[in-house]
This record gives structure tokens, C-alpha cells and sequence, in this order.
């Protein structure tokens, strides 16, 4: 039975893997959807102090249950940060990580320093005057790639703000060994041509996958997503 952690990406929660949970559950997989801190459910736990070191440690509970091992970690956008320092705390637990269209860091990157000046602008920007100076406000439908308007009513009213400072706050590798935990990228390319130009984050991972889908590939294309992620389970590490 292969394991599986599928750790969501900013203003999400747990619930966003629900359209593909029963399709995993079916290929034999043991899967684990938590929610990181002052997100989804708990919402209510968002402050200024929220941070990507709190995200990680989040994970890093779940992973050191005892039972677990040769975890799939899975990482949705902002989560790729998560994952990549969940993966130099705790390699040992691991036997693959996934990136789903998301942030690949180096050492002492923050996630604003992975993305484009114009992004880094427009997050200070509705930062400042609609967050409060430390909530990133929920993002317009479109920029998550979801178009149909069922997909945008199951999401929208699920999202909640996100903490700035966990875009700001850097990881730093401790080791070398999240290098030797296989990865996978999987980028999201909505209507683009099959095969086009790689996207910068996945530059250097050989296990590369492309889906037609928007950003939120576990909403817009979550049998195709599950169907994929099954696949890496079959696979030795």
C-alpha cells in the first residue's frame, strides 16, 4: 500500500483534494490530507506569527507517526516550499517528492524570491491595502486556472487569507540528503501545446509530467491528477 501526503497550497485546506480522494483510495493508497495552520478549518488559528517554518512543522507531525514510510509527498504551489524543507528535515521517511505546479527553491530562497518581480509587486501591494500588512487577500478565480462556474462555487467560498510572512521567510537546507528523495514535477499547462518550453521550477528534474489543465489541477482535472499520482506509487523510488 503505497503512502500518500498531499499538502495544499496558500488560501486552500485539506477539503481542495476531495474530488480525487476515493479514485487514490481505490489504486490502494493510504492518504493523508492535512490543513496547515490558520488555513481551511483552521482558520481561526491565522496570525502575524504563521510562518513557512510553522507549515513545515504541520507536515513534519504527520510524517512522524511511526507507521509512516515511503511517503509521497505531494506539494501544491506554495506548498513546493514545504515540501522541499520537510524533505532536509526528514528524507528517511520519504520515497518520492511531487511538485503539482509548484515553487522549487534552492537554499535561502523564499517563495518571493522563486517568483517574478511583477508577482512579488502585486502580493505587497494587496498586502498592504486589503491584508492588513500581513494577510495575502483571496486571489480572483482565474489566476487559480478555474473558468467553470460549478468548480468556482465549490472553491471560492473555501478560500481564506494567507500569511504574508510565510512568502517571506526563506528555507535554509540543513544537509544535503532532500537532494537524494527522487522528484517529480508536474506542471500544469492549461490550454498550451503538450511539450512546449519547461517552466523555470521544474528546470533540473528529470521526472517531468505535463497536464492540460488550469493551476488547481486536484478541481479542474482531479481524475487525470489521481490517475497520474497512483502511477508514482508502482514505481520503486
Amino acid at each position: 500500500m503505497s503512502t500518500y501526503v498531499l499538502v495544499h497550497g496558500a488560501w486552500h485546506g485539506g477539503w481542495c483534494w476531495e474530488r480525487m480522494r476515493q479514485r487514490l483510495i481505490q489504486s490502494g493508497a493510504r492518504l493523508y490530507t492535512p490543513t496547515l495552520t490558520g488555513l481551511g478549518e483552521r482558520a481561526h488559528l491565522l496570525s502575524p506569527s504563521v510562518s513557512l517554518e510553522t507549515h513545515v512543522a504541520d507536515v513534519l507531525q504527520v510524517l512522524e507517526e511511526p507507521a509512516l514510510s515511503d511517503v509521497i509527498l505531494v506539494g501544491h504551489s506554495y506548498a513546493g516550499m514545504v515540501i522541499t524543507a520537510v524533505a532536509d528535515r526528514l528524507p528517511q521517511r520519504l520515497a518520492r517528492l511531487v511538485y503539482l505546479d509548484a515553487i522549487v527553491p534552492r537554499s535561502g530562497q523564499c517563495l518571493l524570491d522563486c517568483a517574478s518581480p511583477e508577482f512579488r509587486s502585486r502580493i505587497d501591494e494587496q498586502v498592504k491595502a486589503r491584508g492588513d500588512g500581513w494577510r495575502i487577500p483571496i486571489p480572483a478565480p482565474e489566476s487559480l486556472g478555474l473558468l467553470q462556474q460549478a468548480d468556482i462555487d465549490w472553491v471560492m467560498p473555501k478560500l481564506v487569507p494567507h500569511p504574508y510572512r510565510s512568502f517571506c521567510e526563506a528555507v535554509h537546507f540543513r544537509s544535503r540528503d532532500a537532494y537524494k528523495v527522487p522528484r517529480t514535477y508536474i506542471n500544469c499547462i492549461g490550454n498550451k501545446p503538450r511539450g512546449g518550453p519547461r517552466s523555470q521550477q521544474s528546470a533540473g528534474i528529470e521526472d517531468y509530467h505535463e497536464l492540460s489543465s488550469g493551476h488547481d489541477a486536484m478541481v479542474t482535472a482531479p481524475l487525470e491528477l489521481a490517475t497520474l499520482l497512483s502511477s508514482f506509487g508502482q514505481v520503486p523510488g
